[in-house]
């Protein structure tokens, strides 16, 4: 009886956290890399400024696409197994971007390489609520994201030493099998329940017994194919939310949106949300949402907005992973190693600011006394913020001090953020996640258009980047007045007000 009263908890849980921690960085190495390597690039396989930034926008097409069908997947095979394979599939892909020699092959290896990545983080997530109790899971988030953005700020400081000895070909395959390695690693080790972990002692099993019941299940394949002929299992509400990305990728060459129609059309059709399907015996709650009020989606001016600043955050946001390096090298004429530097700024900076954010939150509401003020607060300061911080940076000759004008951009950008994603919660209510998988699905859009239309305008100003930043910049400043009108509290499914005759009165955006 003693030893049963002292007995602690074991801290194997904690190696998830780590697992994922690593994922994150290789994840964000793997992404960013390629905005270092891009004038090479574009030098080797004599790609216009237009071309590259179709290449960067394969990316945020296939991430969109697949997003869905990889957190599916976890819920039917487990994280274990198909952590293991995605990463060994973008790995793969990761180290084909070296063996690219033309355009066209270019651009689908790196949508290729977006495909795998979409379900990096759904199964990290979905590893998490097995493995970790409520009270950690926020803060091993957190921590990993911290690490996602932190790691993608290294990643130029890292592909320049690596082209120290190799060339960018070689590098890619370099990171490919740093992937591969991870996988092979966690595979062994990894289970997607806790009670099949030798080292996993009793305690800490008590800690986790609420996550149980979310641990993978054999996935019930007759009843999913009797499924398809009724047209479909159910597919539950972040899953709905974030299939809504699928039609906003029609920026893309014009030969790619009919397969991204007909590829949402299967999803749509196969995996249609309906109370009571598969969905709801895997890993969602069994309790029925109902029927989204889309009616008041579309007629709501709160919802629209939200989903337009977003639209503006990402667009600007997406510059600092895609076209920065290549602008150091050919606007500033920095070398590769001080524009390594330099470029490390924006992704730090942004990261501080979400601590910052996090920190200030608090005391703000308190001086305000009111949420909505807090979070406008935030936001139009961020917005604002980062409108400025980029038109100052076109006036600072030196590029130390546009940078870190640049990086303060950054930095007001994720004061905007986490005021968006708080809003979803409380205007979606129990519609939160179709509501912030369609605020996503409009900050991918901003993440496709931003690069290519970098791109034209680059091209056809023959290499003016100031106007970049301009058109950045009043992007931003949109958002700033999307924060003005925007109601971020009050939850679409609140009764709705009455005029004194007793008619419902009817939203208007």
């Amino acid at each position: 009886m003693g030893e049963e009263t002292v007995l602690r908890p074991t801290h194997t849980r904690y190696w998830v956290i780590v697992f994922a921690v690593s994922l994150a960085i290789i994840t964000y190495i793997d992404r960013v890399c390629i905005s270092q390597t891009a004038p090479s690039i574009s030098r080797d396989l004599g790609l216009s400024e237009v071309q590259m930034g179709y290449v960067f926008g394969a990316f945020a097409l296939s991430y969109a696409l697949f997003e869905i069908p990889g957190g599916i997947l976890g819920d039917w095979i487990g994280p274990r197994k198909v952590l293991m394979r995605i990463v060994i599939w973008w790995s793969f892909f990761t180290a084909a971007t070296g063996w690219a020699a033309n355009y066209v092959a270019l651009w689908f290896t790196r949508l290729f390489f977006g495909a795998g990545e979409a379900g990096c983080f759904p199964n990290v997530t979905k590893a998490f609520t097995i493995w970790l109790p409520k009270h950690e899971r926020v803060r091993a988030q957190g921590v990993m994201w911290m690490s996602a953005r932190w790691g993608g700020a290294f990643t130029p400081l890292l592909v320049v030493y690596v082209l120290k000895y190799m060339n960018w070909r070689h590098a890619f395959e370099l990171f490919g099998a740093i992937g591969i390695l991870w996988a092979v690693f966690f595979f062994l080790w990894f289970r997607d329940n806790p009670r099949d972990k030798k080292s996993v002692n009793a305690a800490e099993l008590e800690l986790v017994k609420d996550a149980e019941r979310m641990a993978y299940r054999q996935f019930p394949w007759r009843e999913f194919w009797k499924g398809v002929c009724r047209w479909g299992p159910a597919l539950g509400p972040v899953a709905v939310a974030l299939f809504f990305r699928f039609p906003l990728q029609r920026v893309l060459p014009f030969w790619v949106f009919p397969v991204s129609v007909a590829w949402a059309v299967l999803i749509l059709l196969l995996l249609r949300r309906r109370a009571g399907g598969i969905g709801s015996k895997l890993a969602e709650p069994a309790e029925d949402h109902g029927d989204i009020p889309w009616r008041k989606f579309l007629t709501s001016r709160s919802v629209w907005l939200l989903w337009i600043q977003y639209f503006c955050l990402s667009y600007g946001w997406y510059f600092y992973i895609t076209w920065l390096p290549t602008y150091l090298q050919r606007a500033r004429g920095v070398s590769i190693s001080r524009g390594a530097l330099l470029a490390v700024l924006p992704l730090f900076l942004g990261g501080l600011g979400s601590v910052f954010c996090g920190f200030i939150s608090g005391p703000v509401a308190n001086w305000t006394g009111s949420v909505v003020k807090t979070r406008r607060l935030l936001a139009c300061l961020g917005f604002t913020g980062a409108t400025g911080f980029l038109i100052l940076s076109t006036f600072l000759s030196d590029p130390l001090w546009a940078m870190l004008s640049i990086g303060m951009a950054s930095f007001s950008n994720d004061l905007a953020m986490a005021g968006s994603w708080g809003a979803c919660m409380d205007v979606g209510g129990k519609y939160a996640g179709t509501l912030s998988g369609a605020m996503n699905m409009m900050g991918n859009f901003g993440g496709v258009v931003s690069p290519i239309a970098i791109g034209y305008i680059v091209e056809s100003t023959h290499g003016n980047w100031a106007i970049t930043f301009y058109v950045s910049a009043a992007v931003y400043f949109m958002g700033t007045f999307c924060w003005m009108f925007l109601d971020p509290v009050t939850p679409l499914d609140q009764p709705e007000p009455t005029r004194l005759d007793g008619s419902k009165r009817v939203p208007v955006f």
